[in-house]
């Protein structure tokens, strides 16, 4: 695993070994060396809680009630065009929802045919979106829209439940077996107007966050074809990364939402475990750092379909522990200044982070500093631990899952072949210990949170990686380049703590990273107030690719 990336021959002899022959301990000792997880069991007895009753997100402090300046909504960009934009230009009777749907469906197809591709829908749903979009379009005529979605173009990832589509979750082997009904998400999507073209493609399994998958013509990357979209959430991003639509649904395990973001220089928000029920959620495991979530043209974006779609569900217990949002509470949010906002900046994080995406991170920190928030060196002494933790946890929630693939191994990805080989060497003792860890760890990140709103970390380590047309064709194995995507994502989602990605900057190549803002349970508004702000001021802002289609609105 030294070597670097695994492809083609290599590959498929690496899978071979560790599935059949004795050198599976040299494969699995390698891949945990260089993913960090055998420096886990070196840390101290203290680093380790009692093992958890639930993994529920705990909020750190009461909200604080401060008063905000109040400061506006940032301006509208000629493009990408957000949700607002839509609704202003269905209001003013400027263009037909009809006429936005019929289009995007048209540019949907033609990303696909690119060279190399650039298509996001793995699947179309032509007469419901057209039919949806009618429908809107009659009530615009009479006055009477739904609200800031009607009518509105998104795309929905393949592992939510939308009826009449198999749910497939990225494999080759599952039967295509129609779901019988929308997930609860994607029925408050509908109950709010908006049009859904049909199923976002993404990683196989969502294990990988890179954004390859042969098993589907996975987009490339739109600011540049010879890397990678990032994944699992990789069609969403390239929806939105390319102007197709305004806003998609994802889903984050380990950074599936803000990676792509990144990568593709688009804002995203994994929420608040439990803030969007999970119920429909058509991946084999619920698992415990999942999360569903936007990624969108702007802060707004996120903050609307957010909105829209949070509430508990009683097939969700997490979902029923949240409180209520008040009505426009997350589209409020993004109108705050940052005057007396307290963010912390861990030490030690962000130089594990390549030069470019600290260099862009830190000079839009220090944009909001300048505008009154006061950024706080603080210490979370496990932070740089999270990966491995989170690396043990999601895989062995995974693999629990993964036993309906039994009889299909064949039929697997070789990356995902490796993964489950490599997983079924780990023993409960070794999950076990990662919760304890775990534990550790979220009262180290509650500590943090009771002296600052925010933590800031990088999205991502390094910008897009690489890839050949044979390698997105053959697939590949890359523990480098998987760990730099992964690095600054668990923290988040082994907290379940609300957290955005914006889009702060490119590297000298021009490829976009990352800035990850992270905040106390439920606690949306404040990680959307700091976020808007930065675009408000143009110190994050979504770069048009040459990719880029031209808006329809």
């Amino acid at each position: 695993m030294n070597a670097g990336r695994l492809s083609g021959g290599i590959l498929r002899a690496v899978v071979a070994a560790i599935r059949h022959t004795p050198a599976a301990g040299l494969v699995v000792r390698s891949l945990r060396h260089d993913l960090g997880v055998d420096q886990l069991g070196k840390l101290a007895p203290d680093a380790r809680g009692r093992l958890p009753c639930d993994t529920y997100p705990r909020r750190a402090r009461p909200l604080r009630e401060r008063s905000w300046p109040e400061l506006g909504a940032a301006p509208l960009p000629a493009w990408p065009r957000g949700c607002p934009a839509y609704a202003e230009a269905y209001q003013q009777g400027q263009i037909r929802p009809e006429h936005v749907v019929e289009q995007a469906l048209a540019q949907a197809r033609e990303l696909a045919d690119r060279t190399p591709p650039l298509g996001p829908l793995l699947t179309y749903d032509d007469a419901r979106a057209l039919d949806g979009a009618r429908r809107s379009g009659q009530r615009y005529e009479a006055g009477q829209p739904l609200g800031p979605l009607d009518g509105v173009p998104l795309v929905v990832k393949e592992e939510v439940n939308l009826e009449g589509f198999p749910t497939r979750v990225g494999t080759a082997w599952r039967p295509e077996v129609a779901a019988e009904r929308d997930a609860v998400v994607v029925s408050r999507l509908r109950a709010a107007g908006a049009v859904i073209l049909g199923q976002s493609s993404m990683t196989e399994y969502g294990l990988s966050p890179l954004g390859a998958n042969i098993h589907r013509t996975l987009p490339r990357n739109p600011h540049d074809v010879g890397r990678l979209a990032g994944g699992s959430s990789t069609g969403s991003a390239v929806a939105v990364a390319t102007g197709l639509v305004p806003v998609a649904l994802g889903a984050d395990g380990g950074g599936s939402i803000r990676t792509p973001a990144a990568l593709c220089g688009i804002f995203g928000l994994k929420p608040t475990y439990g803030r969007i029920p999970l119920s429909g959620h058509g991946m084999p495991w619920g698992g415990s750092v999942t999360h569903l979530g936007p990624l969108g043209a702007s802060t707004a974006d996120l903050a609307l379909l957010t909105q829209i779609c949070s509430g508990p569900d009683d097939a969700d217990p997490a979902s029923q522990q949240q409180p209520p949002l008040d009505p426009g509470e997350l589209l409020g949010a993004t109108r705050r200044g940052v005057d007396g906002l307290e963010i912390g900046i861990i030490e030690g994080e962000w130089e594990a982070a390549d030069e470019s995406v600290a260099t862009a991170g830190q000079a839009a920190l220090r944009a909001l500093e300048r505008d009154g928030a006061h950024l706080r060196p603080i210490r979370i002494p496990l932070a740089a631990q999270a990966a491995a933790i989170g690396y043990i946890t999601i895989g062995l929630e995974a693999l629990c899952g993964l036993r309906e693939a039994e009889g299909h191994i064949h039929e697997l990805g070789p990356d995902v072949q490796l993964l489950m080989a490599g997983l079924a060497t780990f023993g409960a003792d070794e999950y076990l210990d990662a919760q304890r860890l775990r534990v550790t760890l979220r009262d180290q990140v509650a500590d943090a949170l009771r002296a600052v709103d925010l933590l800031a970390l990088p999205t991502a380590a390094t910008p897009a990686p690489t890839v050949t047309d044979a390698q997105a064709r053959k697939g590949f194995v890359d523990s480098a380049a998987l760990n730099a995507m992964c690095r600054f994502a668990f923290l988040a989602n082994l907290t379940g703590l609300p957290a955005a990605s914006a889009p702060v900057g490119t590297d000298e190549q021009g490829h976009p990273v990352g800035l990850q803002l992270v905040g106390d349970a439920w606690d949306e508004a404040t990680v959307l107030q700091a976020v808007a702000h930065l675009e408000r001021i143009g110190a994050a802002r979504v770069t048009r690719p040459d990719s880029a289609l031209e808006s329809l609105v």
